[in-house]
């Protein structure tokens, strides 16, 4: 009774997750070479401090997460000058690349004057401490706006709400040096009627102005709100603009070295054939595993669909959890694991054809199999998952994946071979596919000499 109740309680919770998972959209998030998206790397001046591209890497992934849009971004330093950022799933790819581009230095200036763009000399390079002619991020208007020593490093706090009329607000909160700085700024805005361009403050990052509201009052304190519209773009446009607000402003000035775009059809396509070399893998384990050991043989097909449905749904899990993503070389980490399981099967099935042989009742050489079993698939499992661990802890790139698939693969064949394996068997053994027939475990035990 207690083997039904722990394989009932095995299956209910592998298939039953399962099932779950993919009624309810439960599942692995998938990886950059799966899903589709962008990749680049982005560069820092010789001589960058570590600690300092550290701190840019965590302004960065805080950035890119408050855009929205983004499945599980990934950002890290590679070397001592470059930073990844690895951005799946991402649908609108202008989008992407001008958050990845937008990683400058933030300020808050006084509007001069604007003018179109091709009625001035436009600066080449922007110096947030010298007056300048720079572009909106439309490039229709160029915007003469004077130097500052207000910068996003300033800001304390940015928000977006909607205000009063369903209007769309950023508020805006400044440390105690940047409120003074902005009432004087407003204050100098506030002089010049509402419609001149000198009534402004623009806002600008990277050398852009990506928003210049207008003054209606100095502002002291450190607080106010930047007026947006209503409607689904103006919230997009507040939500934006609160995320470059709080995390516009950079420890270091980055340079795109390189950008790799793979397309949700590419990634499918990878994920596909993953799929379908795991299948026929499984397949063709399940067939010989039938073949040579018969009803034991069920067993083993049975346990690697259990194995199957509880590693996706530990993927799913961890992913909405810590932000695992499944990739193509965890793909591969989960064939390779597909051996190891079947090599546990093997073991056993091996170790109960000894005992039989040797003059053992049914019920003892399962039992005693088990346990003879127990200890080596224990043993082998422990190299493959220190393996794996050292794999993850010294590699880079796609060989994390593959560690992480097949250090979590590892574990699961432990605990399916005591709580699965052992009960399956036990009940078999106990029935009429113990002894009687060629399909028995009798059978498969002397098959060879019969």
């Amino acid at each position: 009774m207690r083997r039904v109740i722990w394989l009932v309680l095995v299956l209910a919770l592998s298939w039953g997750s399962l099932a779950y998972g993919a009624t309810n959209n439960f599942l692995p998030k998938l990886g950059l070479d799966l899903k589709g998206g962008i990749s680049a790397i982005l560069t820092a001046p010789a001589g960058t401090d570590p600690e300092l591209l550290e701190q840019t890497v965590d302004v960065m992934l805080r950035r890119i997460e408050g855009i929205g849009g983004v499945q599980e971004p990934e950002i890290s330093t590679q070397g001592d000058r470059n930073v990844l950022v690895q951005l799946p799933g991402v649908t609108d790819q202008e989008e992407a690349l001008r958050v990845l581009g937008a990683t400058g230095q933030l300020s808050f200036r006084t509007v001069l004057g604007t003018a179109l763009p091709f009625q001035v000399d436009l600066t080449v390079e922007d110096d947030p401490t010298q007056d300048a002619w720079i572009l909106d991020e439309a490039g229709t208007l160029a915007y003469n706006v004077a130097g500052t020593d207000l910068l996003g490093s300033s800001i304390d706090e940015a928000i977006a709400i909607i205000g009063q009329g369903g209007r769309w607000e950023v508020n805006l909160v400044l440390d105690s040096e940047g409120a003074d700085k902005f009432e004087a700024i407003t204050a100098a805005a506030v002089q010049f009627a509402n419609g001149d361009p000198r009534n402004q403050v623009a806002i600008v990052l990277d050398g852009i102005v990506i928003t210049s509201p207008a003054v209606n009052q100095a502002i002291s304190g450190g607080s106010a709100v930047i007026t947006m519209g209503a409607g689904e773009d103006n919230e997009a446009q507040a939500q934006d603009l609160s995320v470059v607000l709080r995390y516009g402003s950079l420890p270091v000035q980055l340079e795109r070295s390189s950008l790799n775009k793979v397309s949700a059809t590419v990634g499918q396509d990878s994920l596909d054939a993953g799929l379908k070399a795991g299948a026929l893998g499984l397949l063709v384990v399940a067939t010989v595993l039938l073949v040579y050991y018969r009803s034991l043989g069920v067993v083993s097909v049975v346990g690697l669909t259990v194995f199957g449905s509880l590693l996706v749904m530990v993927f799913a899990i961890l992913g909405r959890s810590v932000g695992v993503t499944l990739t193509l070389a965890g793909v591969t980490g989960i064939i390779v694991s597909i051996g190891i399981t079947a090599d546990s099967y093997i073991v056993y099935f091996e170790r109960i054809k000894e005992e039989l042989r040797a003059g053992l009742d049914m019920t003892s050489a399962v039992e005693t199999g088990f346990k003879k079993a127990y200890k080596t698939i224990l043993t082998a499992d422990t190299v493959s998952i220190l393996g794996a661990f050292l794999l993850w802890l010294l590699a880079v790139g796609p060989v994390k994946g593959f560690a992480v698939s097949l250090g979590i693969a590892t574990v699961l064949d432990i605990i399916i071979a005591r709580y699965f394996t052992k009960n399956a068997v036990g009940m078999l053994a106990a029935g009429r596919w113990g002894e009687g027939g060629k399909f028995s475990i009798r059978g498969a035990a002397w098959g060879e000499k019969t």
